[in-house]
């Protein structure tokens, strides 16, 4: 069909972030309903996308250096992006979210750094990107899905953000993992 990678990998990139928009100024003004779980499904495609635009990469022999920055940084603004959009729910403390973005975005950084020490690009867990996706993902549901069950929202706040607070606590495992194995 003519279509490249690296157009699959902007168009994912664009998608997220105009999702991410949508939410958070949906959110903002609306309360929070089943329109929420097209996160965890746009997380889902995102991940589908990532493998189709990286075997189109190889199978057909379009890998190209700027085709791995947009790999990197398309990924980093696509994260940062959908991450960003849960501050829009007063119940999520704001500084915690933007703590853990920061880590994610520390964790990529890490990973890109060992080819400057002659190492191959590090995907060390236990909190990759599929493994943000799907914590992400599972934080929309968590938000969509509790007040089924309790209009304490008080509940609410201490679960979404003690999820955080694992995300970010496995990040810095994450990082000292990627950094550990780079050097070893």
């Amino acid at each position: 069909m003519g279509i490249t990678a690296n157009q699959v990998t902007l168009l994912a990139m664009l998608i997220s972030v105009a999702l991410s928009i949508f939410l958070y100024f949906y959110f903002k003004n609306h309360k929070v309903n089943i329109l929420l779980l097209v996160f965890p499904l746009w997380m889902l495609v995102r991940m589908a996308f990532n493998a189709i635009d990286g075997m189109l990469a190889r199978e057909f022999k379009q890998q190209t250096k700027i085709g791995a920055f947009y790999n990197e940084l398309c990924d980093i603004i696509s994260d940062t992006f959908l991450y960003i959009c849960f501050i829009t729910f007063t119940f999520i403390q704001p500084a915690l979210l933007l703590f853990v973005i920061f880590l994610a975005i520390l964790s990529e950084y890490t990973g890109v750094m060992a080819p400057l020490i002659g190492q191959d690009r590090r995907y060390d867990g236990p909190m990759g990107k599929s493994d943000r996706a799907f914590c992400f993902s599972s934080l929309a549901i968590i938000i969509v899905i509790f007040p089924l069950f309790s209009d304490r929202t008080e509940f609410l706040f201490y679960i979404t953000n003690a999820v955080l607070l694992v995300i970010g606590l496995l990040l810095c495992i994450t990082i000292y993992n990627r950094i550990k194995n780079s050097i070893d």
